[in-house]
């Protein structure tokens, strides 16, 4: 019996890491003191969130920052800000955060962090009061050197403004600590599309390789998306710019079925809405669309083609990934972080194993990896005092996707310890699981930290 408190999400996540390193331990046994250490974060940091509301009540909040490995160069992950917010979630983040940060082949380290305080239903002063009083803690454990954070659910352009502003009159410098700023004070081009688009570039590769008769540029592939945030916004319109059909968007409330697929506008009119802090539950009239409460977009389309959560973790049950094997899918790939559960991982690795037109499943450390990739980009532009063009970043971002692609494909191929005859695909889930693991433990072995 472990003298630790239960951390289910962090377990899930390096569960799902030490099941699919096993055929490389088994044939590199000396890794296995790196996975000993890799799983303890190099540092945990948690402090009281003390600030003024509009009614001049002290409300309090829990703050965290998990400082996860540094191996690979400064920590980097977003800030959560989210009800749900818990050291568990945290860690399990921060612990995919490093793997996803070596797949982009960027010398960024791993962490997260956040705060259970909710932006929702706030005012813009309470939200800056707050935000001041996190980064009068925060800004003692940060810097552009050190660790930089950025963005995540509830930390959108607005509260990274303020968080910079803070920062700023704490230290009295101005210096890329916080990525996805405004583009006029060292932001960079692509940096809230980057995530979304990152997922169609990771997917484009998997589609040319298993399916290329579900191209995105045609108007019959038919596309399931999750979620209507940043992330599955920029998803859902790069798929419709590309010409491929969007069924579905959705939020914690339920989900948004499309009878002919989305139009950009539409999108639009959701990201508009979603900035407000509204609910797809109010366009439950829209025509063309029906709204189903409490419910998620997976078990409610008869055909699917692709299918990309883009919400939040375990998103989607092994009841619903039964379904969307069912509805003919042939890719799964995450926007969000570990967007599956670990039983329905199970039932997509199975249907891959079943043969060539099984369905193909890329776990969001690969295929979201993208947004993070960006972020690198924006701190090197800080570093250089420039600012590239958006089709600098953009092109810059399609390579990273492509490599980290190629990356998890040949060790999925060299390391899943399966026979891939018969037309099998590699897993995508070993391969970047183990390519993420290897880079941060050499680099940890050559620094001292394992022997």
């Amino acid at each position: 019996m472990s003298n630790l408190p239960r951390e289910p999400e962090f377990e899930q996540a390096l569960n799902e890491l030490t099941t699919s390193l096993e055929p490389f331990l088994a044939a590199n046994p000396e890794y296995k003191k790196a996975l000993d250490i890799v799983q303890v974060p190099e540092r945990v940091i948690q402090f009281r969130v003390v600030w003024e509301d509009d009614q001049g009540q002290a409300q309090v909040n829990r703050g965290f920052r998990v400082q996860y490995n540094s191996a690979l160069g400064p920590y980097k992950g977003g800030l959560r800000l989210h009800p749900s917010v818990n050291l568990s979630i945290l860690k399990f983040l921060g612990f995919e955060q490093t793997f996803k940060n070596a797949l982009t082949g960027l010398n960024m380290g791993g962490g997260k962090g956040g705060s259970d305080f909710d932006p929702k239903g706030k005012s813009d002063s309470e939200i800056r009061r707050f935000c001041n009083a996190f980064m009068l803690e925060l800004y003692r454990h940060i810097g552009k050197d050190t660790d930089v954070p950025a963005g995540d659910i509830g930390t959108g352009a607005r509260e990274i403004g303020f968080l910079f502003g803070a920062y700023k009159k704490l230290r009295n410098e101005f210096t890329g600590m916080l990525t996805g700023k405004g583009l006029n004070w060292g932001g960079s081009f692509i940096r809230p599309e980057a995530t979304g688009y990152g997922v169609i570039y990771y997917v484009e590769h998997m589609i040319a390789r298993a399916c290329p008769e579900y191209s995105l540029t045609l108007p019959t592939t038919l596309v399931a998306i999750s979620g209507s945030g940043n992330v599955a916004q920029f998803t859902a319109l790069k798929v419709i710019e590309l010409g491929a059909t969007v069924l579905s968007l959705s939020d914690s409330k339920g989900s948004l079925i499309a009878e002919k697929g989305y139009t950009k506008e539409f999108v639009e009119e959701i990201a508009a809405l979603k900035l407000r802090g509204g609910s797809l539950e109010s366009l439950a009239e829209t025509p063309g669309y029906k709204y189903y409460p409490g419910a998620r977009p997976w078990t409610l389309l008869p055909q699917v083609h692709i299918a990309l959560p883009g919400a939040t973790q375990n998103e989607v049950s092994k009841e619903e990934a039964e379904a969307l094997v069912a509805a003919g899918t042939r890719i799964v790939a995450e926007g969000s972080n570990m967007g599956c559960t670990e039983e329905a991982v199970a039932v997509f690795e199975a249907s891959r194993k079943s043969g060539p037109k099984g369905l193909w499943y890329a776990p969001g450390k690969a295929s979201n990896c993208g947004g993070v990739a960006v972020s690198g980009l924006e701190m090197a532009q800080n570093s250089q005092r420039l600012a590239w063009s958006t089709l600098e970043v953009d092109n810059k971002l399609k390579g990273i996707m492509t490599d980290c692609y190629k990356i998890c494909e040949t060790a999925g191929s060299k390391w899943s310890g399966e026979d891939l005859s018969g037309d099998v695909l590699p897993s995508l889930f070993s391969g970047a699981n183990v390519a993420g693991f290897i880079k941060v433990a050499d680099a940890m072995r050559e620094q001292g930290d394992w022997w």
